[in-house]
């Protein structure tokens, strides 16, 4: 039997509230500052910031919920912590075990995400937290709630272990695919220069949803598809150009665009092919169009996959890589790329032919697994949902 309470009633909560930013610092001065879920992990946040001058603190193993963009998840905090608005700080009273609430948080994120309001990004305001009602059974039930869902989560994740390396393995075949496509005709090389126009680096105009009426889309890092070569057109952003704005900006079909600036390296230089139908819009900052001086000498299919093969990852993770956060390939770089000289036309066409044939086994076995993690989380949320129902015996 379980007394429902509200969340004020059985906790503290802190709200946070981010320090002024000549505060931070990446040199370990002060304590650590996390300011939302872009800092989270598995079940501790990942320490990149400091900060001199806290204002709001979270201690060893309080709860730290995301309270906007986005709302619901949950870590732990990993010591004493400076925590900004994106988070709130839940620390249970006596009468609630901190594992049997970290789980409860867990169950209860889709409906926390449902609270969220705001039109830029969603949030949850403190006194939608503090009227969060918990169920609270007596605290030797609590623990017997938690044994419960931990032995059944161990075994979930022991599959979830097994189909992650088999994923692994995955990207292991898929380079090995491109190898051996790429490998018989990798003697001799060229610069990508020699046989596409000078690279175009895309808009630096600020692009939103709400100008989709009276604008141009905008492609952006989300809409690179590079795994098979395509532009996702669902999450479109706009902009407002002149026609003068517009003049350096314009697409045609069998266009590259490529990801020249990101967090993660593995992004930095993925592509995406502009089709007939995709060239309506144009193309933001973070992006660099690519375009074949002479198309009936270089299939656009056959610069996209080698940009994916081992090589050519190995050259732009090399010169793109920073220990500023923030890795970027420039025109120049990328220009300096070397490509197998393959001037037959026919023969980059037997080349695509080939790693698509082989390719299209890999992506058939990976949506299987794709297919079994989204079932594995799915049997994740119905345990809990039958924790925290009473149904879990």
């Amino acid at each position: 039997m379980s007394t429902i309470y509200k969340l004020i009633d059985c906790c503290t909560i802190i709200a946070g509230q981010s320090p002024e930013s000549k505060y931070y610092n990446t040199d370990g001065v002060g304590i650590p500052f996390f300011q939302g879920k872009a800092d989270f992990g598995a079940l501790y946040p990942n320490i990149r910031t400091y900060c001199s001058q806290p204002t709001k603190i979270a201690e060893k193993d309080d709860i730290l919920l995301s309270v906007r963009a986005p709302v619901g998840p949950t870590n732990l905090s990993p010591g004493k912590v400076c925590i900004g608005r994106g988070l709130t700080a839940i620390r249970p009273g006596n009468s609630v075990r901190l594992k049997y609430l970290l789980y409860f948080f867990r169950y209860y994120e889709a409906q926390l995400q449902r609270s969220g309001t705001g039109t830029t990004f969603k949030a949850i305001t403190q006194n939608v937290i503090k009227n969060i009602e918990v169920p609270v059974p007596s605290l030797d039930e609590q623990e017997h709630i938690v044994a419960k869902i931990e032995e059944l989560f161990s075994k979930l994740d022991a599959s979830v272990a097994e189909l992650q390396i088999a994923k692994e393995k995955l990207k292991v075949y898929r380079q090995a695919v491109l190898r051996e496509a790429f490998d018989p005709i990798s003697k001799e090389s060229i610069l990508l220069q020699d046989i596409i126009e000078k690279p175009r680096y895309g808009t630096s105009k600020k692009c939103s949803y709400a100008y989709q009426n009276c604008s141009k889309a905008v492609y952006r890092i989300p809409n690179i598809c590079h795994k098979d070569g395509r532009i996702d057109r669902k999450d479109l952003k706009y902009s407002v150009f002149s026609d003068v704005e517009l003049k350096n900006l314009d697409l045609i079909e069998n266009d590259l665009l490529i990801i020249r600036s990101n967090g993660s390296v593995s992004l930095v230089g993925r592509s995406a092919i502009v089709k007939g139908e995709d060239c309506e819009a144009t193309f933001a900052g973070y992006l660099i169009r690519l375009r074949c001086k002479k198309p009936s000498d270089v299939l656009s299919k056959f610069l996209h996959y080698y940009l994916e093969s081992h090589a050519a990852r190995t050259y732009i993770e090399h010169v793109a890589k920073s220990t500023s956060g923030v890795n970027n390939i420039n025109s120049n770089e990328i220009g300096n790329l070397p490509v197998p000289k393959c001037e037959d036309i026919n023969l980059q066409a037997q080349i695509i032919k080939k790693i698509e044939t082989n390719l299209s086994i890999y992506d058939s076995i990976e949506q299987t697994i794709d297919t079994s993690l989204q079932q594995a989380e799915a049997l994740r949320q119905s345990i809990l949902k039958q924790a925290f129902d009473g149904e879990l015996v």
